[in-house]
């Protein structure tokens, strides 16, 4: 069959898919088709056919015809939410149906009420097998009634018929945390690309191709949601088998199932318009949220991307498509050159990580394709790739997901370098001027990757979030940033002085000479500190009275060793033992993991090294470690439970590290220790490796991160040869907040009172069995901190390799029963604020 003839689902009235308010179908996102105006309750079948799938929310169903062609029927739209109320669905998947039959009832006053449009989309979703060659529109037609009529692309028909027959399907429960989002997109489509047939990723009526990271975005597959993943072609089962593989590997990304709950209503939308400036306060001090800390002074120099002109009609499809490739081969060049470069501005892990995603949204065929088809009908390269990723970018930032909102960037920076390559302009740096405070709606990463970063003093959007690729970069670079300013921020003007305040969340506009005279005295004395620090970085830290503070660093490979060293630690705290575990496809052996620690302990030449034991589950999944599906992964399988779970990997471990000469370097400490039967069973473990090597004596300490571990640290301690505090997931789940939401970043902060007297009972419990206890997590890094810690007992700090030299000068300013008293006055406050404010009035 090369052609066929659909007949109308419904009754009602043709219009264009355009008018259809939903950009993935007015966008063609879905494919090609029309939308109709219905004025009955009844969608049936439009022609013979299998139903191939029908939305579990009971507003959609897929047809497909016997010559392979597939036909979506949406009821309205955004009418998932509706959870399937007012819809009775009258056919299952796989059940064969005639032109006519009925195949959903729905309550037609009901979502007039209820839905945001009535319009239903008919669309054929493999728009590359089939063409639309005749279609009625703007008219009404009676269910029943000529709709359009399809033509098959070369042989495509019967290809489609036989892959369609021959295709194979498999549904799979996403673990995945945050759904499928950018990452966990990226990789699917890597592997997707790996075989030969075509597949695709299905979630109720809507299709992806698997091989297209964009378009499994658009899918809004979201954590725990039931998918179906399919395949056709020589190597379908295979292709189905590993996609489903890694989609249930949690892929690093967390792994839980919730449970089954009432549809939450639809988030509100994401403004896609550019924000309009606004007046700015009274006082001139704008409030954004934390993206990069630091303070700085500077002048407002406003990026505002100015729009880049495309023409609409092309030149030729030949002409039009070799210069989008050209385009594109020039940008995906400029990317790799910037991925090779080592030691530049953004820190080689956070920018090499941004410039893979881009290269993988630059290779994703979908967009390609969508923009190709736009040129075959007469449109210039920039017109279709503009279009292609315009449709894209209104299609995340429509789900009402901030992740995926923060993904819109990139793709919007690659829009904006495609263009430019396709105009022939070279996209050059902006050339700025020193002490430049960088003001913008929103900033794109290649922006701030191709500046200076000596002349950039800070920057300030009035849009973003703390999460996006930009404050990754701005971190990673040292750069003070703030976000989410509010369009006050665009109404700075250009040279306008400007105080950025990261840490205090504050922009202040024109400062009058106190306020500057101030600030430039704290950023002085800041910098002088920070000199002296580390000029002074290899002496001992020493309180004034004479107690000697052990400030060590936490590490994660020989790198980070070396950084340690160069800045005057005198130890590594906390080694992190995942870089050798995760993202691999098996576990490494004994020997690969003593060669490493073996590396990492030259490398600190000699001084002591605490390795931590095996820390996955929860938020880090390793692909061989099937972890079962949990309902709150932060609560469960994770850390010593996971060596305890599977022992063999434990002992392997625990013998590498006994490997590393000289004996008595390492020290071996357990994560998430919740009792002390698992202290115990993990020494059973280690005695028993001891006897084999020979080995007669290394220490064996505990990391306290549960609010248990705390409480009974006196009965821990009797059988711990140390305590050491991670007090990221203490404060987390001392307040019961989740330290990885962005929402309640402001508030999760480890000087809580709550938190502090959790460190309090740790070291008074330690004390009892004259152990040592050290803080390894986030709030040793804070300066601001010390003197509290010193004052509750803490003796050993290990903080990031950076910030040791004044962590150890800040050790040497103080006297330990000043810290004692202001600890005391800590633990009576209410609120991490109230603990700020202590320490920020205490002297020395």
């Amino acid at each position: 069959m090369s052609h066929l003839v659909l007949a109308s689902p419904l009754k009602g009235w043709i219009a264009s898919l355009d008018e259809a308010p939903d950009a993935v179908f007015a966008g063609r996102m879905l494919g090609d088709g029309v939308a109709i105006d219905p004025l009955g309750g009844e969608l049936v079948a439009p022609c013979d056919g299998v139903v191939a799938s029908v939305h579990r929310a009971g507003h959609a169903v897929t047809l497909r015809a016997a010559c392979g062609a597939e036909i979506l029927m949406h009821v309205g739209l955004e009418t998932v939410a509706l959870g399937g109320e007012g819809f009775e669905v009258r056919v299952r998947e796989g059940q064969s149906v005639r032109a006519g039959d009925g195949l959903i009832s729905f309550d037609l006053d009901f979502l007039a009420q209820r839905a945001k449009s009535l319009i239903t989309p008919v669309v054929i979703t493999n728009p590359e097998a089939f063409e639309i060659v005749r279609r009625d529109q703007d008219q009404a037609v009676e269910a029943g009634g000529f709709l359009m009529e399809l033509r098959a692309l070369g042989g495509a028909a019967a290809s489609n018929a036989s892959d369609a027959s021959n295709e194979i399907s498999r549904a799979v429960t996403v673990p995945l945390m945050h759904g499928i989002h950018a990452r966990p997109a990226a990789r699917i489509a890597e592997l997707a690309k790996t075989f030969g047939g075509e597949t695709a990723l299905v979630v109720g009526a809507r299709r992806a191709s698997a091989r297209s990271p964009v378009g499994l975005m658009a899918l809004a597959v979201r954590h725990g949601d039931e998918i179906v993943v399919t395949a056709s072609g020589a190597d379908a089962a295979n292709a189905v088998a590993a996609i489903v593989a890694l989609i249930e590997s949690g892929m690093g990304e967390g792994a839980r199932v919730l449970a089954k709950a009432a549809p939450a209503p639809a988030p509100a939308p994401i403004a896609s318009q550019p924000l309009a400036p606004a007046a700015l306060p009274a006082d001139g001090v704008l409030k954004g949220v934390l993206a990069a800390p630091g303070l700085s002074i500077g002048k407002a120099v406003r990026l505002a991307s100015s729009d880049i002109a495309v023409r609409e009609q092309g030149e030729g499809q030949a002409f039009e498509e070799a210069a989008l490739v050209a385009a594109l081969d020039k940008v995906r060049a400029k990317i790799e050159a910037n991925a090779s470069k080592e030691n530049a501005p953004g820190g080689d892990k956070a920018r090499k990580a941004i410039l893979s995603a881009h290269l993988a949204f630059l290779d994703d065929p979908e967009l390609l394709a969508q923009a190709k088809s736009l040129i075959a009908a007469g449109k210039s390269a920039g017109f279709g790739w503009r279009a292609a990723v315009g449709g894209y970018v209104e299609a995340l930032r429509a789900l009402g997901d901030r992740r995926m909102a923060e993904r819109v960037d990139d793709l919007i920076d690659l829009e904006r370098q495609v263009l430019r390559a396709l105009n022939g302009e070279d996209d050059d740096a902006a050339v700025l001027p020193p002490g430049s405070i960088l003001l913008a709606d929103e900033l794109l990463p290649s922006q701030l990757m191709g500046a200076d970063p000596g002349v950039i003093a800070g920057f300030a959007t009035a849009r973003g979030g703390p999460t996006s690729h930009v404050a990754i970069l701005a971190a990673a670079m040292g750069i003070p940033a703030l976000v989410a300013l509010g369009g006050a921020a665009l109404s700075i003007a250009d040279g306008t002085a400007l105080i950025l305040d990261a840490d205090g969340g504050s922009l202040r506009v024109a400062p009058d000479a106190p306020a500057l005279e101030a600030a430039q005295t704290q950023l002085a004395q800041r910098q002088a500190r920070k000199a002296a620090a580390h000029a002074a970085a290899h002496a001992p830290a020493v309180t004034k009275d004479g107690t000697r503070i052990e400030v060590f660093a936490n590490t994660g490979s020989v790198k980070d060793a070396l950084a340690a060293i160069e800045n005057g630690a005198e130890g590594s705290g906390l080694l992190r033992t995942e870089f050798l575990f995760l993202d691999r496809q098996t576990p490494p052996d004994e020997d690969e993991q003593a060669r490493q620690y073996q590396a990492i302990a030259d490398a600190l030449q000699g001084r002591p090294l605490i390795v931590r034991t095996l820390d996955v589950g929860g938020d880090k999944a390793a692909p061989y470690l099937p972890i079962p599906a949990e309902e709150n992964p932060a609560l469960g399988l994770r850390g010593v439970r996971v060596s305890l779970w599977r022992p063999h990997l434990l002992k392997t471990q625990l013998r590498a590290i006994l490997r590393v000469l000289p004996q008595g370097q390492c020290k071996i400490m357990v994560p998430m220790i919740a009792s002390l039967d698992e202290l115990r069973a993990v020494r059973a473990v280690l005695e028993e490796a001891k006897r084999e090597l020979g080995i007669t004596h290394v220490e064996l300490g505990v990391m306290i991160e549960t609010p248990a571990a705390a409480v009974t640290a006196d009965l821990i301690a009797a059988e711990a040869d140390f305590l050491s505090i991670g007090t990221n997931d203490l404060t987390q789940y001392v307040l019961a907040m989740d330290r990885g939401n962005p929402e309640l970043a402001a508030r999760i902060d480890a000087l809580h009172p709550a938190v502090l007297r959790m460190i309090s009972q740790t070291c008074q419990g330690a004390k009892v069995h004259g152990r040592w206890v050290g803080v390894c997590g986030g709030l040793a890094s804070d300066v601001a901190a010390t003197p509290i810690l010193l004052g509750l007992g803490v003796t050993e700090l290990s903080t990031t390799a950076a910030i040791a030299p004044e962590v150890k000068a800040r050790v040497r300013d103080l006297d330990l029963a000043a810290c004692q008293k202001l600890a005391a006055q800590a633990l009576a406050q209410t609120s991490p604020q109230a603990v700020r404010g202590l320490v920020q009035a205490f002297g020395a």
